[in-house]
């Protein structure tokens, strides 16, 4: 029974929680204003910022941050690691400060968090973060020595989702061999072996399965040959790739609600669109089901895109010869972070060092 300090950064939001003592949490999402948001140089430079706003709300609700027994938050873009929950260190926040590994408004959470529990004895932590990396080595190679694969996924979701599946199992998560899929406006898919993610594609480098706005895989070949037509510019390809490609390169929306209202009005080609995306992810999960190598407990279905029964039972109809399949829509990555600290408060899991 403890009292956590939740804090969830994103690129024009940050997203809060309190988790008391077993009590309904206290969630609130401040919204930033964008004009404001791009005076600042960089990521970094908005930590004054972000923390006196997340201060006045504690403020206005009348809760002292010394009145926490831990803060937790989103983990930022760091060096590979592997999962669990990592104690808020100055070689952390140093890589952070730096962007050492990337710069993403997620580097804000540790920042903030240790400026504010530095002067309370409070400690802070971070819990799978998306560079989480248990890849098997065989799973590191991609076909050509001058790359390697390497993850960025929803680790923290798919991590979380992974332990409730366990126990609805009624196994422990280190027991099981499960394929979860996260569906969001990023799409991963994980082989999870007995507690470890030991096969899964990167989400934000172009593997995997097309989504509401990434391209997903495509074909090299022809990928070469535009990026050297002089036609477009690498940021231009970039964004056809990330944030520009999948679902909103061909119908112009991200929102998969309105390819389902298309769908409904008779658009022929919406219907091709959404039907394509679920077999493109019912492709991956065959894939990282056959990565796994044994038999498989699950397969998990989760994120945004869950809450879709036109979607999920598409994909079923392809995947449940391979394995039962569980859905639990949408995510929860406040409590998930609130649960993986008090794993470690209450003595469950160890903290680990970054360095």
């Amino acid at each position: 029974m403890y009292k956590i300090l939740v804090i969830n950064p994103g690129s024009t939001s940050t997203k809060l929680a309190i988790y008391d003592k077993g009590k309904p949490p206290v969630e609130n999402t401040i919204r930033h204003d964008i004009e404001k948001i791009r005076q600042f140089p960089n990521i970094s430079s908005q930590l004054t910022f972000r923390k006196e706003v997340i201060l006045e709300w504690l403020n206005n609700i009348n809760v002292p941050v010394a009145s926490f027994d831990a803060i937790v938050t989103r983990g930022g873009l760091v060096k590979p690691l592997v999962s669990g929950a990592y104690l808020v260190n100055e070689a952390m926040l140093a890589d952070l400060r730096a962007a050492k590994y990337g710069e993403h408004a997620c580097n804000l959470g540790a920042l903030i968090a240790y400026d504010l529990a530095k002067n309370h004895s409070i400690p802070c932590y971070t819990v799978d973060p998306a560079v989480v990396d248990e890849l098997e080595p065989v799973a590191r190679l991609s076909g050509n020595p001058l790359f390697e694969r390497r993850t960025t996924f929803h680790a923290l979701n798919q991590k979380a989702v992974a332990r409730r599946a366990a126990r609805d199992l009624g196994k422990r998560y280190d027991e099981c061999n499960l394929v979860v899929a996260h569906l969001g406006g990023g799409i991963t898919v994980g082989a999870h072996h007995k507690g470890c993610v030991i096969d899964v594609n990167n989400g934000v480098e172009g593997e995997g399965a097309f989504t509401p706005e990434r391209s997903g895989g495509l074909p090299a070949a022809q990928l070469v040959e535009l990026c050297f037509g002089g036609k477009y510019t690498k940021p231009e390809i970039l964004r056809m790739i990330m944030g520009g490609g999948g679902v909103s390169a061909y119908l112009g929306v991200t929102d998969m609600r309105q390819v389902e209202e298309l769908m409904e009005q008779g658009d022929k080609r919406a219907a091709l669109i959404f039907e394509g995306m679920g077999y493109q992810v019912a492709k991956e999960i065959g894939a990282y089901t056959a990565a796994i190598g044994e038999k498989v407990d699950a397969i998990v279905l989760t994120g945004g895109i869950a809450y879709s029964s036109k979607m999920t039972d598409l994909i079923i109809a392809r995947v449940k010869l391979f394995a039962p399949v569980l859905v639990y829509p949408g995510e929860d990555e406040n409590g998930a972070l609130a649960e993986g600290a008090i794993r470690v408060l209450s003595g469950e899991e160890v903290a680990k060092v970054y360095g």
